[in-house]
C-alpha cells in the first residue's frame, strides 16, 4: 500500500488539482507488406496448317479434221471443252472452205491439301510474390 498524506486546508485557501486527460490519436500510413513481379515472355511454337487449294489444268489437243465446209464455223462447247474450228481456204478449182483443224480446250478442276508449316506465337507471363523485403514468397 501507499504511503497517503494529509494536508489540513484552512477556508481561506485553495487547492489546485491537475487535471489530466488523455488524448487518441488515429492516424494511418502506408506499409509495403509485399508485393507482385511479373516476368513477360514469348513462346513460339511450330504448327501444320492444311487447307485445300484449288488448281485448274488446261489440255489442249489439235485435232486434224481435213473436211471441206460451207465457211467460217463458230466456237462451240462440248461439255467442259471448248472446241475453236481454224479453216483455210484452198485454191481448187473453186475457192470453198476446208476444215483443217480444231483445237480442243479442256478445262478442269482438281483440289489439293497442302500442308505449310506456320510459327505461331503466344505470351506467357510468370507471377512473383514478394514479401515486404523484396524476397519471392512461396506459394
Amino acid at each position: 500500500m501507499q504511503d497517503t498524506k494529509t494536508i489540513p486546508v484552512t477556508q481561506a485557501e485553495e487547492i489546485v488539482i491537475p487535471v489530466i486527460a488523455e488524448e487518441l490519436i488515429v492516424d494511418k500510413r502506408e506499409v509495403a507488406t509485399g508485393g507482385v513481379r511479373v516476368h513477360k515472355f514469348v513462346q513460339e511454337h511450330e504448327e501444320v496448317v492444311s487447307m485445300p487449294l484449288l488448281q485448274e489444268h488446261v489440255d489442249v489437243r489439235r485435232v486434224i479434221i481435213g473436211r471441206d465446209v460451207d465457211g467460217p464455223m463458230p466456237i462451240r462447247y462440248e461439255g467442259q471443252t471448248t472446241i475453236i474450228p481454224l479453216v483455210e481456204e484452198v485454191f481448187v478449182v473453186e475457192k470453198r472452205m476446208r476444215l483443217k483443224e480444231e483445237i480442243h480446250i479442256t478445262r478442269t478442276m482438281r483440289e489439293e491439301t497442302t500442308q505449310h508449316r506456320v510459327v505461331l506465337q503466344r505470351e506467357e507471363a510468370k507471377v512473383e510474390r514478394l514479401d515486404a523485403h523484396g524476397r519471392v514468397v512461396s506459394s
